[in-house]
This record gives structure tokens, C-alpha cells and sequence, in this order.
């Protein structure tokens, strides 16, 4: 399966609470693994899926957290000027990876919008496939409009045809490739 890759050097993932080991953490790993030998395939079943969830949930919260503190460093007036063309105000911009490591964050008219790392996979296949420009534009902005709808309103996208598309395709193009 390919995987888009950040041609930039990545930051290492910041260190999360939750692997500290703390007494209430092990008591309750000792407990669980107790449980475990009596549970039957279905109840295994089920904890593998809600340990799934919980740790996309967990995910999203750290996505959740870099932002608020983007916002609040810009707010504060420490955030690093990205550099940034005439037009730059009404586009996409720039593109880093998140405090955690668990996704970007993509600049559009001045405001960073945050997405996974399989969203930016998602996209970066697209821009990179096969087709005329035409029918790149046609495939982002229709996964866009059903999976990140948020990013077209911030940036006036109107429809597939709109030319303001075409800075997020250079911005992804420039910044990442797949990995065969």
C-alpha cells in the first residue's frame, strides 16, 4: 500500500501522558489482563474495537490541543511568520506537521486547519494520480466536499472548477511524494 511521506524533516512525536506509568495505570493493566483469560471471542472482539476507538479518540484530542495552541500563540504574537506571497492571504500557504507528529496542519487564508495523516495521504494520492489537471481538481474537490467540506468554505471554493484549487495541489505536490 503506498504511503504519502513528508519531504521535510519531521519534528519527533512529543511524549503523551498516557504511556507514563502510574500506579492507577498498572492496577488497572493488572486487572484487564486478569479479565482477559475469562472473556470469550466476542468480548475480546469488543475491547480491540473500543481500544480502536478510544486511541483514534485520543488522536484527535492531541489534533485538538495543537490547535487551541496555535491559536493561542497567535493570539500572543509567538507564532514564526510563514513566508508568504502577495496572495498568500486568500490561499494555501504552508504545510507542517503537528506538535504531536499525529497529522498537519494546513495554512488557508491565514488560519491553520488541521488534518490526519491518512486525510493528507487520501489527498496526496489523488493529486498525485494519473489524469489531466482537470480531472485532478475534479477528484480532490469531490473528496473534499464529502470528507473535509471545512476546508472548501474557508477557502471560497465554490465548485470544481474554481481556480483557487490549484495552490493546494502545488502545495501538496511540492511537499510530498509516495512511497511504493
Amino acid at each position: 500500500m503506498a504511503k504519502a511521506t513528508n519531504t521535510r524533516a519531521a519534528k519527533p512525536a512529543a511524549s503523551k501522558k498516557s504511556t507514563k506509568k502510574t500506579p492507577v495505570k498498572e492496577a488497572l493493566s493488572k486487572e484487564l489482563k486478569g479479565l482477559l483469560p475469562k472473556l470469550d471471542e466476542e468480548g475480546l472482539a469488543f475491547l480491540v474495537k473500543q481500544a480502536h476507538i478510544h486511541l483514534y479518540n485520543m488522536q484527535v484530542d492531541a489534533l485538538n490541543q495543537t490547535i487551541i495552541n496555535d491559536t493561542e500563540r497567535q493570539k500572543t504574537g509567538n507564532t514564526k511568520t510563514a513566508k508568504t506571497s502577495k496572495a498568500g492571504a486568500d490561499g494555501f500557504t504552508d504545510i507542517k506537521i503537528s506538535e504531536t507528529g499525529a497529522g498537519y496542519h494546513i495554512r488557508c487564508s491565514n488560519q491553520w486547519i488541521a488534518f490526519t495523516t491518512g486525510e493528507i495521504t487520501k489527498m496526496v494520492k489523488i493529486v498525485l494520480g494519473e489524469g489531466t489537471d482537470l480531472e485532478v481538481r475534479e477528484r480532490l474537490y469531490s473528496w473534499l466536499s464529502n470528507e473535509r467540506a471545512d476546508l472548501l468554505s474557508a477557502a471560497g471554493i465554490a465548485n470544481k472548477f474554481d481556480d483557487r484549487i490549484k495552490p493546494l495541489i502545488s502545495l501538496l505536490k511540492k511537499n510530498f511524494k509516495l512511497k511504493k
